[in-house]
Order: C-alpha cells, then structure tokens, then sequence
C-alpha cells in the first residue's frame, strides 16, 4: 500500500517562543554557533523582518520634501 504525504502537514510539538514567550504552533528554528536551538514564532519574525521595532519618531525626510545633503 502507497502512503500520500501532504509536505503542508506537518507535526511539529507546540513549544514557547523565545521573543514573546507564547506556546505556538507555527515557528522557526535557529540554531546559534554552539548548537543551542531557539525557537521564534512566524508573528515575531514578521516583525523583525519589517523592522518593526525602529525607534518611535523615526521618519524619512524625503517623504515630507526635505531631502538631507
């Protein structure tokens, strides 16, 4: 008998992310140099891709019509 496998499904354990500490279900694993695995969840690696965490005021000059020089 043939088994179809459907790469979509995966099990993989809930565990708790590293950023915010929440149990999830969806998340990466990075391992650091000295092989110390670390979880972070898909939410806090969006956030970190978009550079969510920029300071508060920061905003692009050009935008408003002042160009730096």
């Amino acid at each position: 008998m043939i088994e179809n496998l459907d790469p979509k499904i995966t099990e993989k354990p809930t565990v708790r992310c590293a950023s915010c500490d929440r149990e999830v279900e969806h998340y990466n694993t990075f391992y650091s140099p000295t092989d110390a695995p670390r979880n972070i969840c898909w939410q806090c690696l969006a956030r970190e891709e978009k550079n969510f965490f920029a300071r508060r005021g920061y905003s692009r000059l050009a935008r408003t019509g002042v160009i730096p020089r």
